[in-house]
């Protein structure tokens, strides 16, 4: 048994929470987040759709994922500790929480996770964040949508804020707040 639960027997979840990164909302973070030097580790890759967006930084990237679904290498994030100078992954929500411990543990630069905007909330969340600081928070204006187990075509919006946050260990200071 793998450290992360299945989740979304229901038909409200995808299974392990797969709901892939359409390719233009990796482009809004590294149009405005500069992934300079060393590599990418992007371990909720998924069938790759960011992962693929991500190689355009000109950066080695190191795909991962908890299910083989025929792209990159079959992993357990939270069981596995190599290290790396990036991370950025849209996590199972379910799991976020555990995956931003670790991947501040993991990444030596930037650690980016695209995660609803209530990831801010909770009481564990805030002792996370005052453990590991924010350094920038991407807001999108427009809510964006996700579809289960697929790349959505679709450009209605959808129910959910989403954000980029970004913890960047060469930052000092409060979070800064953008919007896209």
């Amino acid at each position: 048994m793998n450290s992360q639960s299945i989740v979304g027997h229901s038909n409200f979840r995808a299974v392990n929470d797969f709901y892939p990164t359409p390719p233009q909302y990796t482009r809004d973070i590294i149009s405005r987040e500069k992934l300079i030097g060393g590599d990418i580790w992007e371990p909720a890759c998924g069938d790759g759709s960011m992962s693929e967006v991500l190689k355009e930084t000109g950066n080695s990237v190191i795909s991962t994922d908890l299910v083989d679904r025929g792209y990159g290498y079959q992993s357990d994030f939270l069981l596995d500790y190599r290290k790396c100078s990036n991370i950025v992954t849209n996590p199972p929500f379910g799991l976020i929480t555990k995956f931003a411990y670790h991947a501040y543990e993991s990444a030596s630069k930037k650690i980016i996770f695209l995660a609803k905007l209530a990831f801010l909330e909770t009481i564990e969340r805030r002792k996370l964040f005052e453990r590991c600081p924010l350094a920038r928070i991407y807001v999108y204006s427009k809510r964006i949508r996700f579809d289960k187990n697929i790349v959505t075509n679709k450009t209605n919006g959808g129910m959910i804020a989403f954000a980029w946050f970004v913890w960047d260990k060469s930052y000092n200071g409060d979070p800064i707040i953008k919007f896209i």
